[in-house]
């Protein structure tokens, strides 16, 4: 009865105060521990570590998935990678056009709805464009291969290409547009996506400052200065939500699409990218189900709501997102997998639920998915599933954060229901027919 008294209350106060503007920033490959409130030593990230300082850490807040699409797709959806409709990085599949995003249901409810940097959720004259699932302005790369450059000769702006000239960076562009659509929300509540492309590789940067002068390897100075890069956009966005006046009705979240990498000749343990406050180093990278592909940083900022300087320890994930601002805006859902966040907002602790993901082979030729790994966690247990046809493993996080003692034989009970949870949250994803290159 005092859950269901605190939702009424909730919903009551949603209804008679302005509904919140909504801030979610997203930055692309980001480290667990890149930044300077998840332990960072070497990068500078000052404008992001005052998200900490006024809001909530969640140390343990997942992705979607443990590469771009699916992740952006849980993100958008609300939907696990057991039955999402993106479940790899496949062409770019394209949303189907039917699809219910976040923003759909924001725009719907009233909002400004505008979208900034890499969308990945299908390319041009497709159905996954973000104006036909719910954004009202859109400025970047649609497709994810064409954001493997930072000197592309175009970017999107809406079904547009803006032509760029020689030596332009996109993230700085994409950056100042972000701001120039921010500046103009003042008849009604936003949604800003603000889903900029730094510091996914290529390590391309202007320049390598705050670290040109540092003894490191020189994509080490490219990549921590895209990171740097990435805070002060973050910092723009912080400082033109003051100056408009509206810092206070305003909820930020910032994170990440998915867990650090060390391909391309960037190494991730350079920066110890992957170490806990615990010490403990995650096992993996993006492309895998361990901590080290899902875990992400995850930061929230709602002045007079959030308490600053807050740390809450329940599990969440990109699912999550979805109910949470669908709560904000007073428009309910059902059908989607998350759990509203409104009350770890408010310092409570989430109940044991199980969150669930997937990852994908993609086969070009017959345009098929293969589940090849799975993984789920509840409360202190994950299992994890790297291949099909082997019997997960099973990791106690509580105590063994970097996942290298499987238990499964000690507690065959427990492995048992989180192999079936993994069973039961799987339907079989269909032939990805709508994929397609992009369009140059």
């Amino acid at each position: 009865m005092a859950a269901l008294s605190r939702r009424k209350f909730l919903a009551g106060l949603l209804q008679t105060q302005p509904r919140p503007n909504i801030v979610f920033i997203l930055l692309d490959d980001l480290g667990y521990a890149d930044i300077g409130c998840y332990g960072q030593k070497k990068i500078k990230t000052p404008h992001i570590d005052t998200l900490a300082r006024d809001g909530m850490k969640f140390p343990q807040a997942y992705a979607g998935g443990a590469v771009c699409a699916p992740s952006r797709c849980v993100l958008m959806t609300g939907k696990h990678l057991g039955h999402a409709a993106i479940r790899a990085n496949a062409g770019t599949t394209p949303l189907p056009a039917e699809t219910i995003t976040i923003a759909r249901v924001l725009q719907q409810a009233g909002y400004a709805t505008g979208a900034f940097g890499k969308w990945g959720l299908g390319d041009a004259n497709s159905s996954g464009v973000p104006s036909k699932h719910g954004f009202d302005h859109f400025y970047g790369y649609l497709h994810q291969v064409h954001a493997h450059t930072y000197f592309p000769e175009f970017l999107w702006e809406n079904d547009q290409r803006d032509t760029l000239g020689k030596g332009v960076y996109s993230a700085d562009r994409i950056a100042e547009k972000s701001i120039a659509w921010l500046q103009q929300q003042k008849a009604k509540p936003f949604f800003l996506y603000a889903c900029y492309t730094v510091p996914h590789g290529r390590y391309e940067t202007p320049t390598q400052e705050p670290y040109s002068a540092m003894d490191w390897p020189e994509k080490e100075k490219s990549y921590a200065a895209m990171v740097t890069q990435g805070d002060r956009y973050t910092g723009r966005i912080l400082d033109t939500l003051r100056e408009m006046g509206v810092e206070k009705n305003t909820l930020v979240i910032f994170a990440s699409d998915n867990g650090g990498v060390s391909g391309d000749g960037h190494s991730a343990g350079f920066f110890d990218s992957m170490r806990t406050a615990s010490g403990a180093v995650l096992q993996g990278e993006k492309g895998t189900l361990f901590e080290g592909g899902l875990r992400v940083p995850f930061l929230v900022r709602w002045p007079g709501r959030v308490k600053p300087g807050s740390v809450n320890e329940t599990p969440v994930y990109f699912a999550d997102i979805f109910p949470t601002f669908a709560a904000l805006a007073n428009r309910p859902v059902t059908g989607i997998d998350g759990v509203s966040l409104l009350p770890q907002l408010e310092g409570k602790l989430g109940s044991e639920r199980t969150m669930h993901w997937e990852h994908y082979n993609y086969n070009a030729k017959t345009k098929a998915l293969t589940s090849i790994a799975a993984a789920v966690r509840k409360g202190r247990w994950k299992a994890i599933r790297t291949s099909p046809n082997q019997p997960p493993a099973l990791y106690d996080l509580s105590v063994d954060e970097s996942e290298r003692n499987d238990i499964g034989a000690a507690h065959p009970m427990i492995a048992r229901q989180l192999s079936a949870a993994m069973s039961d949250a799987h339907t079989p994803a269909l032939p990805h027919t709508g994929v397609m290159d992009w369009v140059r």
